[in-house]
């Protein structure tokens, strides 16, 4: 929301019929509570696109349509299907919630000054009604699974121990809600060495680098994290390795039948899997007890 725009607006409608149906909100888009609206047109800065992109999609009651101009690259993200170059967390999250046309191409040179890219018009329709499920769950699923979207979903899953770590928090949560007891207690040492041995390879593989994630915005937090605590670790050893608990090793043995057993993806990569893909594996994980928001 640019002062300067708004100041701009303010004055245009001045003395005239539309002044007192403008109401002019001044902020950070990202960051402030959008009241209801039922249509949004943004000449979006381009820095922004994801974030603004999700939050919308995310608005509920959602606006009847959406009207927006982004860089080309991004607009095409929003269109591709599985295993395109430009598929993404972007790719699924919109196309699972809206309907989304191309209006038109913007030439870079119908700007002054003109920037360094080409734009693209676009229309996205948020679905209705609304598919059943929680945005929150259905992208904290595909966080997971598009963080190294070129990776096997097992190595998504089993790669950091960031993620299993963040699914058995939830699935503690989720057990004291509905009153269901945990046994707590600490592995036999003969049982777990092995355990970790047999990860200790895929995640020195998986998580040595992040070459691959879809941007910077949709990378999680606790995925930054760890990036920076294995970039401190790289060359080192880790003997004091911490012995997992029998709830941390029934978590992982829920993900490893849900991935193998119950929706067989385990070997697939996220570039390749369509929405009926992810729809399975959240409905798989969540009768397990297993959540992602």
């Amino acid at each position: 929301m640019d002062p300067r725009m708004a100041a701009e607006v303010t004055k245009r409608v001045q003395g005239t019929s539309a002044q007192k149906r403008l109401e002019v909100l001044l902020g950070d888009v990202i960051k402030t509570d959008l009241p209801y609206f039922d249509v949004c047109i943004s000449n979006t800065p381009y820095q922004i696109s994801s974030p603004l992109t999700f939050k919308l999609l995310a608005l509920s009651p959602s606006p009847r349509t959406m009207i927006l101009m982004f860089q080309r690259e991004f607009a095409l993200r929003l269109f591709a299907k599985p295993g395109d170059a430009l598929y993404s967390r972007l790719s699924v999250n919109a196309q699972m919630w809206a309907k989304i046309d191309h209006i038109m191409k913007v030439g870079k040179n119908n700007f002054n000054p003109p920037p360094a890219v080409e734009s693209s018009v676009v229309r996205i329709v948020p679905k209705n009604p609304r598919p059943q499920i929680s945005y929150d769950e259905w992208d904290g699923l595909l966080r997971v699974c598009f963080v190294r979207k070129n990776k096997t979903l097992r190595a998504s899953f089993f790669g950091t121990s960031s993620v299993m770590d963040m699914l058995e928090s939830n699935y503690r949560t989720w057990c004291a809600q509905n009153d269901i007891p945990l046994d707590d207690g600490p592995l036999d040492t003969t049982m777990t060495e092995p355990a970790e041995g047999q990860h200790k390879a895929d995640e020195e593989e998986e998580w040595n680098g992040f070459m691959d994630v879809d941007e910077e915005d949709d990378l999680p937090i606790f995925f930054k994290e760890e990036q920076e605590r294995l970039s401190k670790l790289r060359n080192k050893s880790n003997p004091n390795r911490k012995k997992k608990g029998k709830v941390a090793e029934l978590v992982r043995e829920k993900v490893r039948k849900v991935l193998e057993d119950v929706t067989e993806l385990a070997e697939r990569r996220a570039r390749m899997c369509d929405e009926s893909d992810f729809l399975k594996m959240l409905y798989a994980f969540n009768q397990e007890g297993i959540h992602f928001n």
